[in-house]
């Protein structure tokens, strides 16, 4: 299995639209990877008279793919940031900022 571990941090904030904090962007940093080594169910491909050996994970589904061959991502960290409200209008006096 190769593993993928994963920093993600959240921007969020508020607006006219919908006064909860909500996420607006997301960021995704990779920290660290844990390669699943060679493929352990290689599948031969065909295309007219062209033959090829592949490894499953490039042609397989998911659920299919060898242990070596299938994808994990693992979160490490979750972080938030609140930016504040976002609009035209101050959230507490309705005035114009």
């Amino acid at each position: 299995m190769t593993a993928y571990l994963v920093d993600v941090h959240h921007y969020t904030h508020t607006c006219p639209a919908d006064p909860q904090p909500h996420p607006y962007d997301t960021r995704r940093t990779i920290v660290a990877t844990v390669p699943g080594g060679p493929c352990r169910n290689p599948v031969t491909v065909r295309s007219g008279d062209t033959t090829a050996v592949i490894d499953c994970g490039r042609h397989m589904p998911r659920d299919r793919q060898c242990p070596a061959c299938r994808i994990t991502v693992i979160e490490h960290t979750v972080t938030f940031t609140h930016t504040g409200h976002h609009g035209p209008q101050h959230p507490t006096t309705g005035i114009a900022a």
